[in-house]
Order: structure tokens, then sequence, then C-alpha cells
């Protein structure tokens, strides 16, 4: 298991919006290794995650408050938070 416990998901912007929950704790299955696992493994888990991940190019992630690559590991991971990206102005 990545975390060795429950993890914490938190939904940003539109990505909530699409899932209809800002967050969640979940179980991720042994095989969710990874932010790209991670994400494989939501868009199973209903319409709303299957929407907010049509595209994962289009959300950023950040695991424990630091931005993360895909390919981050999840391994001590407390929280992941998903998000689109940001713009400055």
């Amino acid at each position: 298991m990545a975390t060795g416990g429950p993890l914490k998901l938190v939904y940003f912007a539109w990505v909530r919006e699409r899932i209809g929950t800002a967050e969640e704790t979940v179980d991720l299955p042994a095989a969710v290794a990874t932010v790209d696992d991670l994400v494989a493994w939501l868009r199973t888990q209903g319409a709303g995650y299957t929407a907010a991940f049509a595209t994962p190019s289009a959300v950023r992630a950040a695991i424990d408050r630091v931005h993360a690559k895909p390919d981050a590991p999840l391994a001590g991971a407390r929280e992941v938070a998903f998000f689109p990206p940001m713009t400055g102005g």
C-alpha cells in the first residue's frame, strides 16, 4: 500500500465540481504507488472521477502540499491534492 493507512484526497476548482466533493479519505489498492497510478485508479471510481481526470495532463497534483510530477511516489504521503494549472496575472 502506498501510504500504510488512509490517504486524504483534496480537490480544487473544476476538479472538485466534477467529482462532487472537496475532499475524501481513501484506502488505496496495493498497486497504487505513484500519482499516475492514483489518477488511473480514481478514473475507475465513477463518472465524476472519469470526467475530472479525462485528460490527466490538465490536472496538477501536490503531495503533502508540495507540487508533484505524475511519476512521484506516494509512499509516506498523508494528503494528495488535485487542481487545474494556475496562471499568473
